[in-house]
């Protein structure tokens, strides 16, 4: 079975949103509408794209908590440097 360019499009539009590549996405899904996909066929293949890049952060993010040895929530020192915490700062406001 060959892919017609129309389902290649698709896929593609699906694989720009799981990679992040706005360009491509731009380009796909101009390129789909010249081969007559509906909107609702761009719409499922920008979800499905989602679907998978979430997986993938999700699996990531496991994978890279279990590389190293449990630690105290960084949240809580992320932000120390930035002005918006500054006390000066907030006095000024």
């Amino acid at each position: 079975m060959k892919l017609d360019e129309h389902l290649m499009r698709l896929i593609a539009i699906g694989a720009s949103v799981a990679v992040n590549c706005q360009p491509c996405l731009e380009t796909n899904l101009a390129r789909a509408r010249e081969c007559g996909a509906e909107e609702a066929e761009l719409t499922q293949a920008i979800w499905v794209g989602r679907m998978i890049r979430k997986a993938a952060a999700s699996k990531m993010d496991d994978f890279a908590s279990n590389l190293v040895k449990p630690a105290p929530n960084p949240s809580s020192t992320i932000l120390t440097d930035c002005v918006c915490e500054d006390k000066k700062y907030k006095e000024k406001k």
